[in-house]
């Protein structure tokens, strides 16, 4: 079986004392990923999934050193590392403690899958503090996608841990090679179930089934919100807005939600990994600041499923969502007479076009020179010789 990219950062980790905890959307192969990561280490290892009542049940007693002892029976462990590997761990939230503890008395090492970040962050308090290395799987990167569908071999693609190493002149020849396959990526996104199954109908029910589990399980288990209509309301309110920065005194005004149960609304969806919530950047202070965020979700495949946006907003949220692998994101606007669609961890910026012209680089440059960003480019959809340009279909 084909493994994410991001299985080859985990093991880098497997000799370390922390706990290893990967989140990200449902259906992203969080569990599919850990099996993996499961079958590379050596015994003793104990799997535990905690969406079974009876898994929980080795973790329910007060006495941790009981607790320990069990595992010892199961595992026949003698002097070796105990490897302990727990999925769905957020069904259980006191866990923390007992993963702290056996951690820093008999050096257990734990791999843990949980379905939500919102969650996480409630459910990793500080006790945790030094104990865990968090990593979050998102659905496909278009790299992925290609080494998924046997276009491209994993050694000749690399990973997204470095934006320099994309950002590289390509011929004609390979823009064409991967011009439909992008479009394609564009359309149904990158759900591994969606990228690995052929038939158009197929994918479009598999898309309509992960939106329907995020209302029955996400919204229901992870949160308190009663009246989930109000949240099904705004994220179509969402939709047209993609790639746009948020009124929130006008979208209350729509959807009849005063402004703190809305921000509480986008926390929760950008907490569940839903969308995605660029902050505008400040020249004049090393920081982001709140308010005016631009709004994008976090699959383009879901976003087609819940609604239609145009061709310039989908090709736009397809590439926040393959910048964002590489590091922060936020964007520029001064009184809307000046714009960069994206500027990636505070040092690099890049403008979106349908097809890119050198008028547009220009464009670029003077306002990259007035707030200080070095770095530039231009992300072409359409082929384009400039300076400047890259291709979205080669990072």
């Amino acid at each position: 079986m084909r493994k994410r990219f991001l299985y080859h950062r985990l093991i880098k980790y497997l000799d370390h004392k922390n706990a290893l905890v990967i989140t990200g959307m449902r259906q992203v192969g969080k569990t599919t990923l850990m099996k993996q990561i499961f079958d590379e280490v050596p015994f003793p290892k104990l799997w535990f999934d905690f969406d079974n009542p009876l898994d929980m049940l080795h973790f329910e007693n007060i006495d941790y050193d009981a607790i320990y002892a069990n595992l010892l029976k199961e595992s026949d462990i003698k002097e070796e590392r105990l490897f302990v590997f727990i999925d769905e761990i957020q069904n259980l939230p006191e866990i923390t403690k007992i993963i702290k503890y056996l951690i820093d008395n008999y050096k257990v090492k734990f791999i843990v899958t949980g379905s939500s970040n919102y969650y996480l962050k409630n459910l990793f308090p500080e006790s945790l503090s030094g104990r865990k290395f968090l990593f979050i799987l998102p659905t496909m990167s278009f790299k992925e996608y290609l080494f998924f569908k046997d276009k491209r071999k994993e050694e000749d693609i690399g990973t997204e841990e470095d934006i320099d190493k994309v950002l590289n002149e390509y011929s004609l020849f390979e823009f064409k090679k991967y011009e439909n396959d992008y479009a394609d990526y564009m359309e149904y996104g990158g759900f591994p179930e969606v990228v690995t199954t052929s038939d158009i109908k197929t994918k479009k029910e598999v898309l309509r089934n992960i939106f329907a589990s995020f209302f029955e399980k996400d919204i229901r288990l992870l949160s308190d919100i009663k009246d989930i209509r109000e949240l099904r309301d705004l994220i179509l309110l969402l939709v047209p807005r993609t790639g746009n920065m948020l009124d929130i005194t006008k979208l209350s005004s729509e959807t009849g939600i005063n402004r703190v149960k809305l921000y509480d609304y986008l926390e929760f969806l950008q907490g569940v990994f839903f969308i995605k919530l660029n902050p505008k950047f400040n020249a004049s202070i090393d920081r982001s600041v709140a308010g005016g965020k631009k709004v994008y979700f976090s699959d383009n495949g879901l976003l087609n499923v819940i609604g239609r946006v145009n061709d310039g907003q989908l090709f736009e949220n397809t590439v926040a969502n393959q910048l964002s692998l590489y590091g922060e994101l936020s964007f520029y606007n001064k009184r809307n007479s000046a714009e960069i669609d994206f500027i990636l961890n505070k040092e690099i910026a890049f403008e979106v076009k349908s097809k890119a012209s050198e008028k547009d680089l220009i464009r670029l440059e003077n306002i990259c020179n007035r707030i200080g960003i070095n770095k530039n480019y231009l992300i072409s959809l359409n082929y384009a010789k400039t300076e400047r340009t890259i291709f979205p279909m080669f990072f």
